[in-house]
């Protein structure tokens, strides 16, 4: 079989949402332009963006509506913390967004005479999949997750810590009532911390992949580095991008910033919006950066992707000092416009980037995590010639094993493995039954 009938289904999928939602954009996007037979199958929220982009395969994508419980849950929820909420009321709420997709996919599946199915997102290893008994074969992933503070830098109170460990202690449970990753023929993990993070009871094979990759006809620069060198006497730029939320820990950049600011002429671009940034601009003023004298950072607010990656281009170095973060997409869009990144060793930039095209600073403790933080973006920016080196680098590193065409071209091969294998094991159990051609009949 060279090109497999694929149903991908998500709770949404969007350029808007960031994070995991592009995901399964990004893989019907990618299929369909190589000419695979590919549908999707998302939340209705993310209608009107999926209609707009993908105008010539409306008739290919399939949305779940909200119910009264969708609603009356997500009421309720507003009264938790967002992470208690979201293992909690969220669960529920995805779970039965889940319930609504698996009868509609097992429609498609008969209709369509679809090969496989490919759940991109659930990104947390812990949380069950409704996707099961569906006729064919099921590709859970990439997941990432299994994530932890490190040691001295929880950011979150201890009810939290406790409902969270709670949560993940009855994972076990929940994925025994809702089988669907048990049960899938593959499950996708973006690294061994993951792998580690997986419910008891998997039963089909574990393939480990990257989990982001990079649209190159978005994130691609427009300008020669070489050209845009800056003089002398011109600041040297560093950008975050990302949501102002506590664990992005864009607090303790500024507080680097404020001893780099005093040894050389540079710029902060804060390129996102949340729930911190009020306290940040405060912390920007009370930390002299920002004054009716001078702005040494700039709070530019959310901005699409075309823009992000103007702003990155302009930059010198990209900086990402969270401690919660099981991705970090956007250090391969910055490593993609060609400028170096700092970012902490600690969750996904660790498994995006090595000393070649950026520095990786160690979360020992608040206090030195400031300190070694300043001291790395002291180092790129008095050395022009290795911020040109570390971009160069990051980018071919991008091109080699991040594009988004090179991945989907793994997972191609995956589906192939898949479809075999559950041909196979389909053969063993009942040589003269075909468990897809009981699902079509029905």
């Amino acid at each position: 079989m060279n090109n497999p009938r694929v149903l991908i289904i998500a709770e949404h999928a969007s350029l808007k949402y960031g994070g995991e939602a592009a995901l399964p954009l990004h893989y019907f996007r990618v299929l369909r332009k190589r000419g695979v037979e590919t549908w999707l199958v998302v939340h209705e929220r993310t209608r009107s963006e999926l209609e707009t982009l993908f105008e010539s395969d409306r008739d290919r994508l399939y949305f779940i509506s909200d119910t009264v419980w969708h609603r009356w849950l997500w009421q309720c929820s507003q009264f938790l913390p967002k992470r208690i909420a979201d293992f909690t009321f969220g669960l529920v709420l995805r779970s039965i967004t889940q319930i609504a997709q698996r009868r509609l996919a097992k429609k498609i599946v008969r209709e369509k005479n679809i090969d496989i199915i490919h759940q991109p997102i659930l990104v947390s290893p812990k949380e069950p999949s409704a996707i099961f008994k569906m006729g064919v074969p099921v590709i859970i992933g990439p997941m990432n997750g299994g994530m932890e503070y490190p040691l001295g830098f929880g950011r979150e109170n201890k009810l939290i810590d406790l409902g969270v460990a709670t949560g993940r202690l009855f994972a076990n449970l929940f994925n025994s009532l809702i089988p669907g990753k048990l049960e899938a023929t593959t499950i996708l993990v973006a690294n061994q911390r993951t792998r580690r993070s997986l419910p008891q009871g998997i039963t089909g094979n574990i393939v480990e992949i990257v989990e982001n990759g990079v649209d190159l006809s978005v994130w691609k620069p427009n300008g020669d580095r070489e050209a845009i060198q800056k003089e002398d006497t011109q600041p040297v730029k560093f950008a975050f991008v990302g949501r102002l939320v506590s664990w992005k820990a864009v607090d303790l950049l500024l507080r680097a910033f404020e001893y780099l600011s005093a040894q050389l002429p540079v710029q902060l671009e804060i390129i996102g919006d949340g729930e911190e940034r009020p306290h940040l601009e405060t912390l920007a003023r009370e930390l002299h950066l920002n004054s009716d004298d001078q702005t040494l950072v700039n709070f530019t607010g959310f901005l699409p992707q075309s823009e992000c990656a103007q702003k990155l281009e302009s930059a010198d170095v990209m900086v990402l000092p969270s401690l919660y973060e099981c991705g970090g997409a956007v250090v391969l869009e910055a490593m993609t416009m060609g400028i170096p990144v700092i970012a902490t060793n600690w969750g996904g930039p660790k498994d995006y980037l090595d000393s070649s095209c950026g520095i990786l600073v160690e979360p020992k403790n608040p206090q030195l995590f400031v300190l070694n933080l300043a001291d790395a973006m002291l180092k790129l920016a008095e050395s022009p010639e290795l911020r040109k080196t570390m971009g160069e680098a990051g980018r071919q590193r991008i091109l080699s094993h991040f594009d988004w065409e090179v991945k989907v071209d793994a997972i191609v091969d995956i589906y192939q493995d898949a479809i075999a294998r559950y041909s196979a094991s389909k053969v063993t159990l009942h040589p003269h039954w075909n468990e897809k051609d009981k699902a079509i009949s029905h």
